[in-house]
């Protein structure tokens, strides 16, 4: 029962009586000062000490309003200042001073990225269900906006997030969204998530986006791990055949160009060995002219000096009958270079051994056993006649 409601015989909240007492009201402050004036001994008179006291009072409450005006914004944050609600201003990381009860400071990080996680099972183009998760990271831009142009920047991030999500995977077909199309799908929710926020002013921007591996639905999800090796499988081999090509396309063009310098010295040589030997003729033709056969004999000489300068035989001249004393110095030098203190045997060469050539001379095979037999049993022979 109320302290005022009839029946109530109880005091009132200020010390009175009920009904039947005298009603007063709340008691006065000047009362209380007087009463205060009489306990620290005063005169009983409290208007003056009523006024010292309010002033002091003032005093210390201005004090202590002063002082607690004073906050920090930390490295990473920035302060949005309101003064009776209205924006005035951003304040930057250190030491600041606000007036209490009139102006209002919220530190926001606008230095940490912060992460949203959007994740669900989707609908594709080609009308498969799939599951995607991914990873927004974006920081605050503007505090102002983040704190004020909406009632929750976050969710409304979120809920943009997950529209955009839906969009770019419904306009995509499911084998490009679980095997080589993650990329195309990060930059075009990326691109549809920035166009959703642009008009709602959030004061926020977006980092990166993080596709995650998609799922397919569990009852078909071992045929398309099939077909993801099956596409893996087939990068790699492309990838191997790319890198076998880097090395073999070098080295053919090596010896392309090897070949070709080759060609390029061969055809050189020809060109200017042919030049020569004109060149040799133009000169030895006045010299013909003037002397043919000599020249013709000579020529023939020369001609058979570098043809026979590599041969094993020995010509003979037909008409000499008698044997001839053959020296075999290509084969003296060649046993000279292993057996050195073996001493040097000459041959007799008989004219019955000669074979004739088309150019009446003879040629024998220089430095065998056989015929060196027979020259010794011919040389007693003519001895013993």
């Amino acid at each position: 029962m109320a302290w005022n409601e009839p029946g109530n015989k109880g005091k009132d909240p200020w010390g009175n009586k009920g009904n039947g007492g005298n009603d007063k009201g709340p008691p006065d402050l000047e009362d209380i000062f007087r009463g205060m004036s009489k306990r620290m001994g005063g005169k009983g008179n409290g208007s003056s000490f009523g006024k010292t006291g309010v002033l002091i009072f003032l005093a210390i409450a201005l004090v202590v309003w002063g002082i607690s005006g004073f906050y920090t914004i930390k490295e990473a944050e920035k302060g949005v200042v309101l003064r009776f609600g209205q924006y005035i201003g951003v304040s930057e990381p250190g030491l600041h001073w606000q007036a209490t009860f009139i102006d209002k400071v919220y530190p926001v990080n606008v230095k940490n990225i912060r992460s949203l996680p959007a994740s669900g099972s989707m609908l594709t183009a080609d009308e498969n269900v799939v599951r995607v998760e991914l990873e927004v990271q974006y920081e605050v831009e503007d505090p102002y906006l983040y704190l004020f142009s909406s009632v929750d920047a976050n969710a409304s991030l979120r809920e943009a997030t997950d529209s955009a999500l839906r969009y770019v995977v419904g306009h995509n077909k499911m084998d490009d969204i679980l095997t080589t199309g993650r990329e195309e799908i990060r930059k075009a929710t990326l691109a549809e998530i920035e166009r959703i926020i642009k008009p709602y002013k959030l004061g926020l921007e977006i980092k990166d986006v993080n596709v995650l591996p998609a799922r397919p639905p569990e009852e078909v999800k071992d045929a398309f791990d099939d077909a993801i090796a099956a596409q893996e499988d087939e990068q790699r081999s492309i990838l191997e055949a790319k890198a076998y090509a880097r090395e073999v396309e070098p080295r053919a063009r090596g010896q392309v160009e090897r070949i070709f310098q080759q060609a390029s010295a061969y055809q050189q040589n020809v060109i200017l060995d042919a030049k020569g030997k004109a060149a040799r003729f133009e000169k030895l033709l006045p010299e013909y002219r003037q002397a043919p056969d000599v020249t013709r004999k000579r020529l023939y000489l020369d001609t058979m000096q570098e043809v026979l300068a590599g041969n094993s035989k020995v010509l003979i001249d037909s008409k000499n009958g008698n044997n001839l004393m053959y020296l075999p110095l290509d084969k003296l030098m060649e046993k000279g270079n292993t057996h050195k203190s073996q001493p040097m045997q000459f041959q007799v060469v008989p004219n019955t051994e000669h074979s004739t050539h088309s150019n009446g001379s003879h040629s024998t095979n220089s430095g065998t056993p056989g015929s060196s037999r027979l020259t010794r049993e011919q040389r007693m022979r003519q001895s013993g006649r």
